[in-house]
């Protein structure tokens, strides 16, 4: 049951979920969506490997038969995985929720898939708490980083008629039929 939990963040779903939302959004043109998603997931993925070697931290030794674990332990690379990519899919669907309700389910079901992974890595003994926590601080870091540096993507978009609105592939399967979702710019919004 442990090993289904951690699939959650393992880098081959991770790899056809980006793949599926990189076509969804450049099917789209939602090209502000595409290149945050490219630089927040594979980009914060690509960190944590150059901290894992920097930080060079054994795993926990753990005998059994789900164990066998390679590479460094700091920080847990599902839970990083699982931090950016189901974070980055929360900053993308948020904006088009319209309700508390919905807006509320979305971000517990994002967290609760985050804590489901990083206690199946720790129960599995692929890791130590700090490297759970770690990875979950740091991918909540580098979220805000890519949210604060592609503010200027979405404000020369701004000066269009319409910002599109990314939502998940998930998602996309209910709203096909509908066109691109926009948000008018007022005229004093505009000169801002």
């Amino acid at each position: 049951m442990l090993r289904a939990f951690t699939d959650f963040g393992c880098a081959e779903w991770i790899g056809i979920l980006l793949c599926a939302l990189v076509l969804f959004f450049a099917w789209k043109r939602w090209w502000p969506s595409l290149v945050t998603l490219i630089i927040a997931v594979p980009g914060g993925m690509l960190l944590n490997e150059w901290l894992k070697v920097l930080v060079h931290r054994q795993r926990p030794f753990v005998d059994g038969p789900f164990v066998d674990w390679s590479g460094y332990s700091f920080a847990s690379g599902h839970t990083i995985g699982a931090t950016l990519l189901y974070g980055q899919l929360l900053l993308f669907v948020l904006p088009a929720l319209k309700t508390r309700y919905w807006r509320v389910l979305c971000i517990f079901s994002a967290a609760f898939l985050v804590l489901l992974v990083g206690f199946s890595r720790i129960a599995l003994g692929a890791h130590f708490l700090t490297d759970v926590l770690a990875a979950i601080v740091f991918g909540i870091i580098w979220l805000m980083l890519c949210m604060a540096l592609a503010r200027p993507l979405r404000r020369s978009r701004a000066g269009s008629s319409v910002v599109p609105v990314a939502v998940p592939a998930s998602v996309e399967l209910a709203l096909a039929s509908l066109p691109e979702p926009q948000l008018a710019v007022t005229s004093e919004m505009a000169r801002q």
